[in-house]
């Protein structure tokens, strides 16, 4: 029972998903939802499918020590040229290949500036994000970009096994990929050395440079992907998609456990820390919360959740340097 609340209390997503089933099982006694059906489930799944699959990315450039503002940016980018391409009556599959590509060298300039110029991530990757949104702007004129193609609008649209929205199929075989890519390879090794310690994993051999540059182009290119995906869904590339998913990812990715000092957290952890959110949107709306506090209420949710960690890294730390202090004068 101890090991039990000890997992509970470390990872705080999973707390706050048993705590949000609680709370929504006492509200079933006073008024009926749908809260506890399939239909509702796999809608929540299908709304944050787009942001569980940037996350992924994301989650590999704060492994590395860094984080991305810019997604919410790169996403826009993506569906827009994707339905510029569509509309130009070449492939689909071109269509994605353009979206990511573009995704990749958005990555590649984040990466230049951060790993090569070490300048912050946090500024370097809010600047692009914004360059981007006004890159958006001027490509659509800043009106809706309807797809011709009822071919492209049934890619995000369909559903699998009869009841299965195919974002929610695309979602969890890119979590599972990114999973085996962090957990099962060298690559994914090396991040996390890399944001445990840059100097340490530089001097163990470690192609740091890269290895963290090569982070930010994978988190380009995954929101890149999820960005033709939303495109897909709403049969629209428009500028005003993704104007608060860097933030939402990013702390999302922190509630989960995915710490922005690096090295700490994972895949698993961003997904439940990402879920978690949209989990607390579903409740808010099941239960009949205003939209006008729905923001609020999210609000204090990031705020205390990240509090908390940050304090808990604190004690740990404190912890950590009385420990030594007392081997050192054992020691002398």
């Amino acid at each position: 029972m101890k090991n039990i609340w000890k997992t509970l209390t470390r990872q705080k997503a999973v707390f706050a998903i048993l705590a949000l089933l609680v709370i929504m099982g006492a509200a079933e006694l006073f008024t009926h939802t749908t809260f506890y059906t399939l239909y509702n489930w796999l809608d929540m799944l299908r709304s944050a499918a787009v942001l569980e699959i940037v996350a992924m990315g994301v989650s590999v450039a704060v492994l590395c020590g860094g984080c991305d503002l810019s997604v919410g940016g790169t996403l826009c980018i993506g569906g827009i040229l994707a339905v510029m391409t569509v509309n130009a009556g070449l492939p689909i599959w071109l269509a994605f290949a353009a979206a990511m590509a573009a995704g990749a060298l958005i990555g590649a300039v984040n990466g230049f500036l951060i790993v090569h110029q070490r300048t912050e991530p946090f500024i370097i990757t809010l600047g692009m994000g914004m360059l981007l949104k006004g890159i958006a702007q001027q490509l659509t004129d800043a009106h809706p970009l309807t797809c011709k193609s009822l071919e492209f609008m049934t890619i995000s649209n369909q559903k699998y096994f009869g009841s299965v929205p195919s974002l929610v199929v695309f979602m969890l075989v890119i979590v599972a990929l990114f999973y085996l890519l962090m957990r099962f390879t060298s690559f994914g090794r090396n991040c996390y050395a890399i944001g445990g310690n840059y100097e340490v994993a530089k001097y163990s051999g470690i192609a740091v440079v890269p290895i963290k540059w090569s982070a930010f182009v994978i988190s380009g290119v995954t929101a890149s992907l999820a960005g033709v995906l939303l495109a897909s869904r709403m049969n629209t590339g428009s500028s005003v998609y993704g104007d608060n998913t860097g933030m939402l990812v990013n702390c999302g990715c922190v509630i989960g456990g995915t710490s922005f000092a690096g090295g700490v957290g994972g895949i698993p952890q961003s997904f439940l820390g990402v879920f978690v959110m949209q989990l607390f949107t579903n409740c808010m709306n099941q239960i009949g919360i205003s939209s006008y506090y729905q923001q609020l209420f999210q609000g204090v949710l990031i705020v205390t959740v990240i509090g908390l960690d940050c304090y808990g890294r604190m004690l740990k730390r404190e912890h950590r340097d009385r420990e030594s202090r007392l081997a050192a004068r054992m020691g002398s």
